[in-house]
Order: C-alpha cells, then structure tokens, then sequence
C-alpha cells in the first residue's frame, strides 16, 4: 500500500471521528456548526500543507534526476570525443 492512500486514509479517519465527536457534544447546533466549520477548514489548510510539500518534493527530485541526466550526458560527449581523437591518431 503506498504512503500516499495510508496518509489519505488516515486523515479521513480523523475528520471522521473529530466529525462524529463533535455532532454527539453537547451543546447548540450553531456552535456545533461553527466548530465544524472551523475543523473543515483546518483540514483543508492541512491538506494544502501536505499537497505542497508533496510538489516541492517532486519538483525537486525532477530537478535532481534532470541535473544527473544532463552531467551522464556531458560525460557521455567528453568520452566520445576522447575515443575519437584516440581512433583518428591511431588511424594515421
């Protein structure tokens, strides 16, 4: 199972049960809407949180695999040129 579904199920989890904790207190139904209002938003901020870290951490292993791909390239050119040079003074 990824970290990805394991991390989404367990934040359902707990807005599930922070959910159902609220709407069995005991208090007035407008502050019990107000708390869960005030709990959905903080979920959202958290998943936002969450979501872009996630898109640092990509952009930055994208950035990291390009620059690795980029220096095999430039190694892989300076190799060919030195075979080169050595084939063209070993054929004279």
């Amino acid at each position: 199972m990824s970290t990805g579904k394991v991390l989404l199920g367990l934040l359902a989890g707990v807005a599930a049960g922070a959910t159902l904790g609220i709407l069995f207190a005991p208090e007035k139904g407008t502050v019990t809407r107000k708390r869960i209002a005030k709990k959905g938003d903080d979920y959202v901020e958290e998943l936002e949180s969450k979501f872009n870290d996630l898109v640092e951490g990509i952009n930055s292993e994208y950035k990291s695999v390009k620059d690795k791909a980029s220096r095999m390239l430039q190694d892989g050119k300076a190799k060919v040129e030195e075979m080169e040079k050595h084939t063209i003074i070993a054929t004279k």
